[in-house]
């Protein structure tokens, strides 16, 4: 089987710049919600494990990566507008956070992440040296 686009369908890909655009192929899709006291983030990784992902706080940055092996296929592709590989994204957080104050779930294809809106205030121990 050929596939032969429609005429509509050529003017459609004129026009599509995301599917041309490299970096938004791999740009992981988020909607970040704001509570009384957390911002909620729910960032969409279709056909990832569990295993794929890692976090990583550095700097005030919350790095999110997700790294998958690309299936191989029998035949041609025609088309291709699902993307699968490696990809990431950084969110600035904010500084005095530590990986115990972020809280992380992964379900049916979505990483649920929760950010606390302040950072905890940390007591720190000082002490006076007696010369």
């Amino acid at each position: 089987m050929r596939y032969y686009p429609s005429f509509n369908d050529m003017f459609d890909d004129l026009f599509d710049t995301e599917s041309k655009n490299p970096t938004k192929a791999n740009t992981m899709l988020c909607d970040i919600r704001e509570t009384e006291t957390t911002y909620v983030m729910n960032i969409a990784l279709p056909g990832y494990k569990k295993e794929d992902i890692a976090l990583e706080l550095k700097d005030g940055y919350l790095k999110v990566s997700a790294s998958a092996k690309k299936e191989e296929t029998a035949g041609r592709i025609v088309r291709r507008e699902r993307y699968s590989g490696n990809c990431s994204r950084s969110f600035y957080v904010g500084e005095g956070f530590t990986e115990e104050d972020i809280k992380a779930k992964f379900d049916n294809g979505e990483l649920m992440i929760s950010v606390p809106k302040e950072a905890p205030k940390r007591v720190e121990k000082k002490s006076i040296t007696i010369y």
